[in-house]
């Protein structure tokens, strides 16, 4: 190759490698790490389109309850299993109709196509966990929010409503659990 044809390859080259570098990170940036799920960003888009799409959508806020006390007892490998389970058990439950992602920490986001069965969800996500030869109770409390219960479609509104929910069920004597906003 001649040093001329090579002086004009070599910033293309250079360019397709950045690109490539820059898209790479892109796309994990949109995945969590620990639990391979969407990130905030990552889940966001995805929701809005389907808030556009389905007018029966429900999206979930959920939080594992006493996450600090399960990873100072246990450790935070145990804490780290948790998290990991539990996106694996919220991605089966949405299966194909729903997009699962994590926000943060230990709380979660789902939405669902259309109005899903939270008593299965809550099932699926109560069993224990098993670590380092121990089953770890896990506990999670889920808000839930029907865009059909709201005055406008919005995924701000949703989650905010999702949210206050998530927190009255937390608020619930006895075991935590599932409290939708209304029925």
């Amino acid at each position: 190759m001649d040093t001329q044809a090579l002086a004009l390859a070599l910033p293309l080259i250079g360019w397709a490698s950045h690109t490539a570098l820059l898209t790479h990170r892109l796309a994990t940036a949109r995945r969590d790490p620990l639990t391979g799920l969407r990130t905030r960003a990552g889940w966001t888009v995805l929701a809005e389109r389907v808030i556009r799409r389905h007018r029966d959508a429900v999206v979930l806020l959920l939080d594992l309850d006493d996450f600090k006390n399960l990873n100072d007892t246990h450790g935070h490998a145990a804490g780290d299993v948790a998290l990991a389970v539990t996106a694996d058990r919220l991605t089966a439950w949405c299966g194909r109709h729903g997009i699962a992602g994590r926000l943060g920490g230990d709380e979660f986001v789902a939405i669902a196509r259309q109005a899903p069965d939270l008593d299965s969800l809550h099932h699926v996500l109560r069993q224990p966990v098993t670590h380092a030869g121990h089953r770890l109770p896990v506990s999670i409390s889920v808000g839930s929010c029907r865009l059909t219960d709201l005055p406008v479609r919005s995924l701000s509104d949703a989650l905010a409503a999702a949210d206050s929910a998530m927190y009255a069920a937390k608020g619930s004597t006895g075991r935590r659990g599932i409290r939708p906003l209304s029925r």
